[in-house]
Parts: structure tokens; C-alpha cells; sequence
């Protein structure tokens, strides 16, 4: 069999016969397998890829139609196309036969070769078009594949781009993405927004006692204890640096706040992770400072930040170990000019203040230093 051709098999149990088909069809680009035999033929189908069998109803041994039965009851050779060959006096139940046992076509003896060719060329068009579309199909789930692939490839880019390498938790990028929407859904709901900032207390003289490697584990540890202690799928605790996480509450008052952080301090003494060095305790502990806000269109998120922060060192200046809340003076001390303001006024002012922010802080400067 020559490679790259289209396979066509022709089984009659007659030399002579088998002599003129293959003439009859060496116009025709393909290659011709000839067989005298029903079982020889079947072994061949087994083996090879045929588009099309020319088969002689009344041959020896085994006729037609068991074949044709045999090859229709094989996975590999049920779809190879059969045009039978029959006797010019066959009767109509013959013929009904022959399709009934999966026959596509047939022909009467004797064979005219153009109505031979014509038929073996529709066949072999109709082959290389389902090769064709076979081809295409494999070639579209490849494409599928590579797309699902490029997909998961892109997922999980992602996730390692929003996630903190060693803890696994939230990095400071996807938190500065949150912190913005959360506050941004607070404003306009007018709803409370609290925020937590942890350090670890004295995790430099931990690092410098047990090592980095060491540390990390540490840090690992403290990270998935803290995320533990929240409870709700919109709250989220990142990473913030080094040794600092952040928790940020949506809808969350003052005394939530500080019972979740509580249970954060808890949670990491309860690890009882050995630090001797420690200026605190005989374990890791962490400091916490609290921050709780319903924002105003005046209020910065910045200062809001702060307030976190500052909490944070008092809790630090008190000892270390400790939840400390923040107080909101900073942001109300900078809104104590707005009662002077008429209310009408101050309207129109907090509404041209959230789209230019810049240029109404210019124009206050004016009309209170006039």
C-alpha cells in the first residue's frame, strides 16, 4: 500500500474479475487492494484504513452478505462504505437485502467502467471530506485545548499576582484594590467600614534567635491563624509588609471590630510559638490597633489608614499584646468648618467635592480667608 493514498478494497474470488475492476479504475487516484477471499479480506480490514470495498455478492467460502454482517458488527470496519456487486438478474429481495445488512450502493453485472468510476469517485470525495472534517475537529479541540490551558495558565499568573508568595494570603496589592471598593460601597450605603492592622510583636529578635527560615514558618503560621478568626466571605486579611497584616471589615461597627481582633490576639498566643527572646511573653503574641468609620464625602481614606496605624503603635507604647481602638478626631477636626457653612450651601459643595475634590478645596481656602 503506498502512503498518503486513499485505500480501496475489492473483493471477488475470480482473477479475471478482479484484473478488470482494477483497470477500470487505474484512472482514479487511489490504491487498489484486491483479495480473493472473505476472511482474507476481513483480516486486511482489521489492519488497514479503507474508504471504500467493492465486494462480489456470490464469491466462495464466505458470501457477501456475511461479510458485510461481520463488518458492520466490528467498531473498526462498520463505517467503511460497501458497493455490491451482483448478477444482472438478481431479484428485488436480493437487492433489499444487501441494504439491510448496511449496503450503501451496488451494481449490476456486467460492470460499465463510467458508471464504476462515477461511483467510486463520489465515495472517495465523500472519504476525503470526512477526513477532512476529522482534521479540522482535531485541530479545533486542539485549539480548545491550548485555549483551556492558556486559561488555567492565566489563572493561576493571577492568583500568584494577588496572593502573598510566602503566607498565601492576600498581598498588599489585592488589599489596596479592596480597601478602595469597600470604602467607595461604605460612603454611598453609609455603612460601617472597620479596619485592623497586627505586628508581630519583637519578630525582629525572633528572626535574629531562630533564623529566617524559621521566621517564615512563623509568619506562615500567624497568617492562616488570623484569617481564621474572620468569618464572613467579604472580609479579607492581607499581608501588609514584613511583619504587619491588615484585616478589613465591610459593614462592621466598633464593638465587631474589636471582637474580632480580640480573637486574633488570642488565636496567636494560642499557638504558644516559642520566642525567648520576646519582651512580652514566652511565645509570639501580636499588637493590634483598631479603626471603625461610616465615611463622609469629606473623610479621606488616607486618615482612615492612619488611624489604624496610630492605634497600632499605642498598643505598641502600652505594652505590647493589646487590642487599642482608634479615635476618628483627626478626620472630624478637619470637617469643623462645615457647620459655619449654610446648609443649602454645604449641599452643593459635599456634591461638586466628590468630582473635583482639588478645586473645592481651593475655593473653601477663598471664601473662609475673605
Amino acid at each position: 500500500m503506498n502512503d498518503g493514498q486513499v485505500n480501496i478494497l475489492i473483493v471477488d474470488d475470480k482473477p479475471d474479475n478482479l484484473l478488470l475492476y482494477k483497470h477500470f479504475l487505474e484512472t482514479i487516484d487511489c490504491n487498489i487492494i484486491t483479495v480473493r477471499s472473505g476472511n482474507e479480506a476481513l483480516n486486511l480490514m482489521r489492519r488497514c484504513e479503507f474508504a471504500l470495498v467493492l465486494l462480489d455478492v456470490l464469491i466462495s467460502e464466505i458470501d457477501g452478505f456475511e461479510i458485510a454482517e461481520q463488518m458492520w458488527a466490528s467498531e473498526r470496519t462498520k463505517g467503511i462504505p460497501i458497493i455490491f456487486i451482483t448478477a444482472n438478474n438478481i431479484d428485488q429481495g436480493v437487492v433489499f437485502k444487501e441494504f439491510e445488512v448496511g449496503a450503501i450502493d451496488y451494481l449490476l453485472k456486467p460492470i460499465k467502467p463510467v458508471i464504476l468510476r462515477s461511483k467510486v469517485k463520489v465515495f472517495l470525495d465523500l472519504y476525503r471530506q470526512k477526513k477532512l472534517l476529522e482534521s479540522q475537529a482535531e485541530l479545533l479541540e486542539s485549539k480548545v485545548s491550548e485555549l483551556l490551558e492558556l486559561k488555567e495558565v492565566n489563572c493561576h499568573l493571577e492568583s500568584i499576582s494577588s496572593l502573598d508568595g510566602l503566607t498565601g494570603i492576600p498581598n498588599r496589592r489585592t488589599y489596596d484594590q479592596f480597601i478602595g471598593m469597600s470604602w467607595k460601597n461604605a460612603l454611598r450605603e453609609q455603612q460601617p467600614l472597620s479596619l485592623i492592622m497586627a505586628d508581630i510583636d519583637n519578630f525582629k529578635l525572633y528572626n535574629d534567635n531562630y533564623g529566617h527560615i524559621q521566621g517564615d514558618d512563623c509568619l506562615i503560621l500567624v497568617a492562616k491563624s488570623l484569617v481564621s478568626c474572620t468569618k464572613r466571605p467579604s472580609d479579607m486579611v492581607a499581608r501588609y509588609g514584613g511583619e504587619e497584616f491588615i484585616a478589613l471589615l465591610p459593614n462592621t461597627d466598633k464593638k465587631g471590630a474589636l471582637l474580632v481582633a480580640e480573637r486574633m490576639r488570642n488565636s496567636i498566643e494560642k499557638l504558644a510559638i516559642k520566642h525567648d527572646q520576646s519582651q512580652v511573653a514566652h511565645c509570639v503574641t501580636i499588637s493590634l490597633g483598631v479603626a471603625e468609620i461610616i465615611p463622609q464625602p469629606f473623610d479621606l481614606l488616607a486618615d482612615f489608614i492612619k488611624i489604624a496605624d496610630n492605634a497600632l503603635y499605642a498598643a505598641k507604647r502600652e505594652g505590647r499584646n493589646i487590642v487599642h481602638m482608634g479615635t476618628n478626631c483627626q478626620l472630624k477636626s478637619k470637617n469643623l468648618i462645615l457647620p459655619r457653612i449654610p446648609r443649602s450651601f454645604r449641599k452643593i459643595i459635599e456634591g461638586v467635592w466628590l468630582a473635583k475634590r482639588g478645586q473645592v478645596k481651593n475655593l473653601l481656602s477663598q471664601l473662609l480667608g475673605a
